[in-house]
């Protein structure tokens, strides 16, 4: 099963909020999940993002892959930077 962490897009028409999830490949966009890591609101200004960093790096851990979108998110955040820290600590 290949895994994907991406956005699951939420609210009203013109007005999206993202939830960020952890979902298999195959499911859709908004459809089945298999955890809920945070959030991203692009109508506030700055902009808002909360994701509970601890669950990310396990999913990656485990071969999770991120979307592009997901990938900006965490390099802004700083945990891509701590996911490959932690991945070239072990060797």
């Amino acid at each position: 099963m290949a895994v994907r962490i991406r956005l699951r897009r939420m609210g009203a028409k013109k007005k999206p909020f993202y939830r960020i999830v952890v979902a298999d490949s195959r499911s859709p966009r908004d459809g089945r999940f298999i955890e809920e890591i945070g959030y991203y609101n692009p109508l506030t200004d700055p902009v808002t993002v909360k994701i509970d960093e601890e669950k990310a790096l396990d999913w990656m851990q485990k071969g999770a892959q991120p979307s592009d979108t997901v990938r900006n998110l965490f390099s802004k955040q700083g945990i891509m930077q701590k996911f490959h820290e932690r991945k070239y600590e072990n060797k």
